[in-house]
C-alpha cells in the first residue's frame, strides 16, 4: 500500500458511502485509476466490506454489555465449541480470545436489562464449558 491507498481507505473509512466520482476528487486521482485501486483494495481483502451504522435503540438494541467469560477448561474441544456457539448469537456484537484473564471479551447488545439476564443465563451461562462470567455495564460512552 502507498500514500494514495492509504488515503482512499482513509476516506472510504470516513465515509463508505462516498462515490468514486468525490473519492477521486477528495484524494487528487481521476475517477479511473481511483476506482481501479478500490477494486484493488477489495480484491486484496485490505477492504473486507461497507456496513451501515446503525442506532442501536431503534433497533431494539440500545442496551450495550461488556461480558468477559472465562472458561473452566483449555481443551480445545470446549474452546471450539464456546467459540462456535458464542459466535452463532446474534446478540454477540463482538467477540474476541485474549491472552491472559479474562478468556473472552464480549460486546452484547440487547433491549434492556431484563432481555439481557435472559440472555446472559438461558444462552451463554448453558454453553458447556463456561466459568465465570463477569459483566459491565458503560457509564458514558466517549468514543465508539
Amino acid at each position: 500500500m502507498d500514500g494514495l491507498d492509504r488515503a482512499i481507505v482513509d476516506e472510504l473509512v470516513r465515509d463508505g458511502r462516498v462515490t468514486n466520482v468525490e473519492l477521486a476528487a477528495r484524494i487528487g486521482l481521476t475517477p479511473g485509476p481511483c476506482l481501479r485501486r478500490v477494486q484493488r483494495l477489495e480484491a486484496d481483502g485490505v477492504i473486507r466490506g461497507y456496513h451501515a451504522e446503525v442506532d442501536p435503540g431503534a433497533v431494539g438494541r440500545g442496551f450495550e454489555v461488556i461480558l468477559h467469560v472465562d472458561l473452566v477448561t483449555q481443551e480445545a474441544s470446549v474452546v471450539t465449541s464456546f467459540e462456535r456457539e458464542a459466535a452463532a448469537l446474534h446478540e454477540v456484537s463482538e467477540f474476541k480470545r485474549l491472552f491472559g484473564t479474562p478468556d473472552y471479551f464480549l460486546r452484547i447488545a440487547v433491549a434492556d436489562l431484563a432481555g439481557y439476564e435472559e440472555f446472559l443465563t438461558g444462552r451463554i451461562m448453558s454453553i458447556h464449558g463456561v466459568g465465570k462470567v463477569s459483566s459491565h455495564f458503560a457509564m458514558k460512552n466517549i468514543k465508539g
